[in-house]
């Protein structure tokens, strides 16, 4: 039996690729996201009552891990790529049927230039993700204090200190968003978004990522991660 389903919206992010993509939800309160309401969806009175809740749980697609065919065993980056997990006791994205959930922050619902939109925050989700579904999240139900966590037991840990150039930090000043934008990158790069297996510094090395309208580019000191500026996106 198949079933098919609509999206009932898009998700509008920070994050334009999967690398640097916080590793779970509400890690990083800084991230923001607006999930835009399609048609025939965006009704104000599908929403009444949502206002009294701060979190919400998400179903979304997982729009750009789409495989043809299914692996029944995956490596989870929390367990240094190097040790495979069976699918269904992982939150890998490549799954028989691509659907992510998350729970976030409900900051507030804005219907504005008749656009139905929920305004949201502790985001882990890649910009244009389709959400399938919407529902309020329930402390006495769905927070389970004592539950084992089998080999995620333990957050990650966002203790990297983070610095800035004097390029970067010229360019963050030049931003109207700049404050927001700098609490932002601190939060995705204290915890260190590269994969467990490649945790050793690397000066020479510079990564980048993908965030809002520039190609954020850092490095891996050993006391620190230095945001070295905010270039210019690539274009191919």
């Amino acid at each position: 039996m198949s079933y098919s389903m609509n999206p009932i919206g898009i998700i509008h992010s920070p994050f334009k690729e999967k690398f640097g993509i916080p590793r779970q939800p509400l890690l990083v309160p800084e991230a923001k996201a607006i999930l835009v309401l399609l048609a025939p969806y965006d009704r104000m009175d599908a929403l009444t009552g949502l206002e009294n809740f701060s979190h919400i749980w998400l179903t979304f697609i997982f729009h750009c891990s789409i495989r043809e065919q299914w692996q029944p065993r995956v490596r989870p980056p929390r367990l240094g790529g190097n040790r495979s997990v069976g699918v269904f006791a992982s939150r890998s994205p490549f799954r028989p049927n691509p659907i992510g959930l998350s729970v976030v922050a409900l900051d507030g619902i804005s219907n504005k230039d008749g656009k139905l939109e929920l305004l949201l925050s502790g985001v882990d989700i890649l910009d244009g993700t389709p959400v399938l579904d919407i529902k309020p999240y329930l402390p006495y139900a769905d927070s389970i204090p004592d539950a084992k966590a089998g080999y995620a037991s333990e957050s990650p840990q966002a203790n990297k200190s983070v610095r800035f150039s004097e390029r970067a930090d010229k360019q963050l000043q030049q931003r109207n968003d700049g404050v927001e934008l700098k609490s932002l990158i601190k939060g995705v790069l204290a915890s260190d978004p590269r994969p467990a297996y490649k945790k050793e510094p690397q000066p020479d090395r510079i990564y980048g990522m993908r965030l809002y309208d520039f190609d954020l580019k850092w490095r891996m000191l050993d006391d620190a991660i230095e945001v070295i500026e905010l270039a210019p996106v690539s274009v191919i």
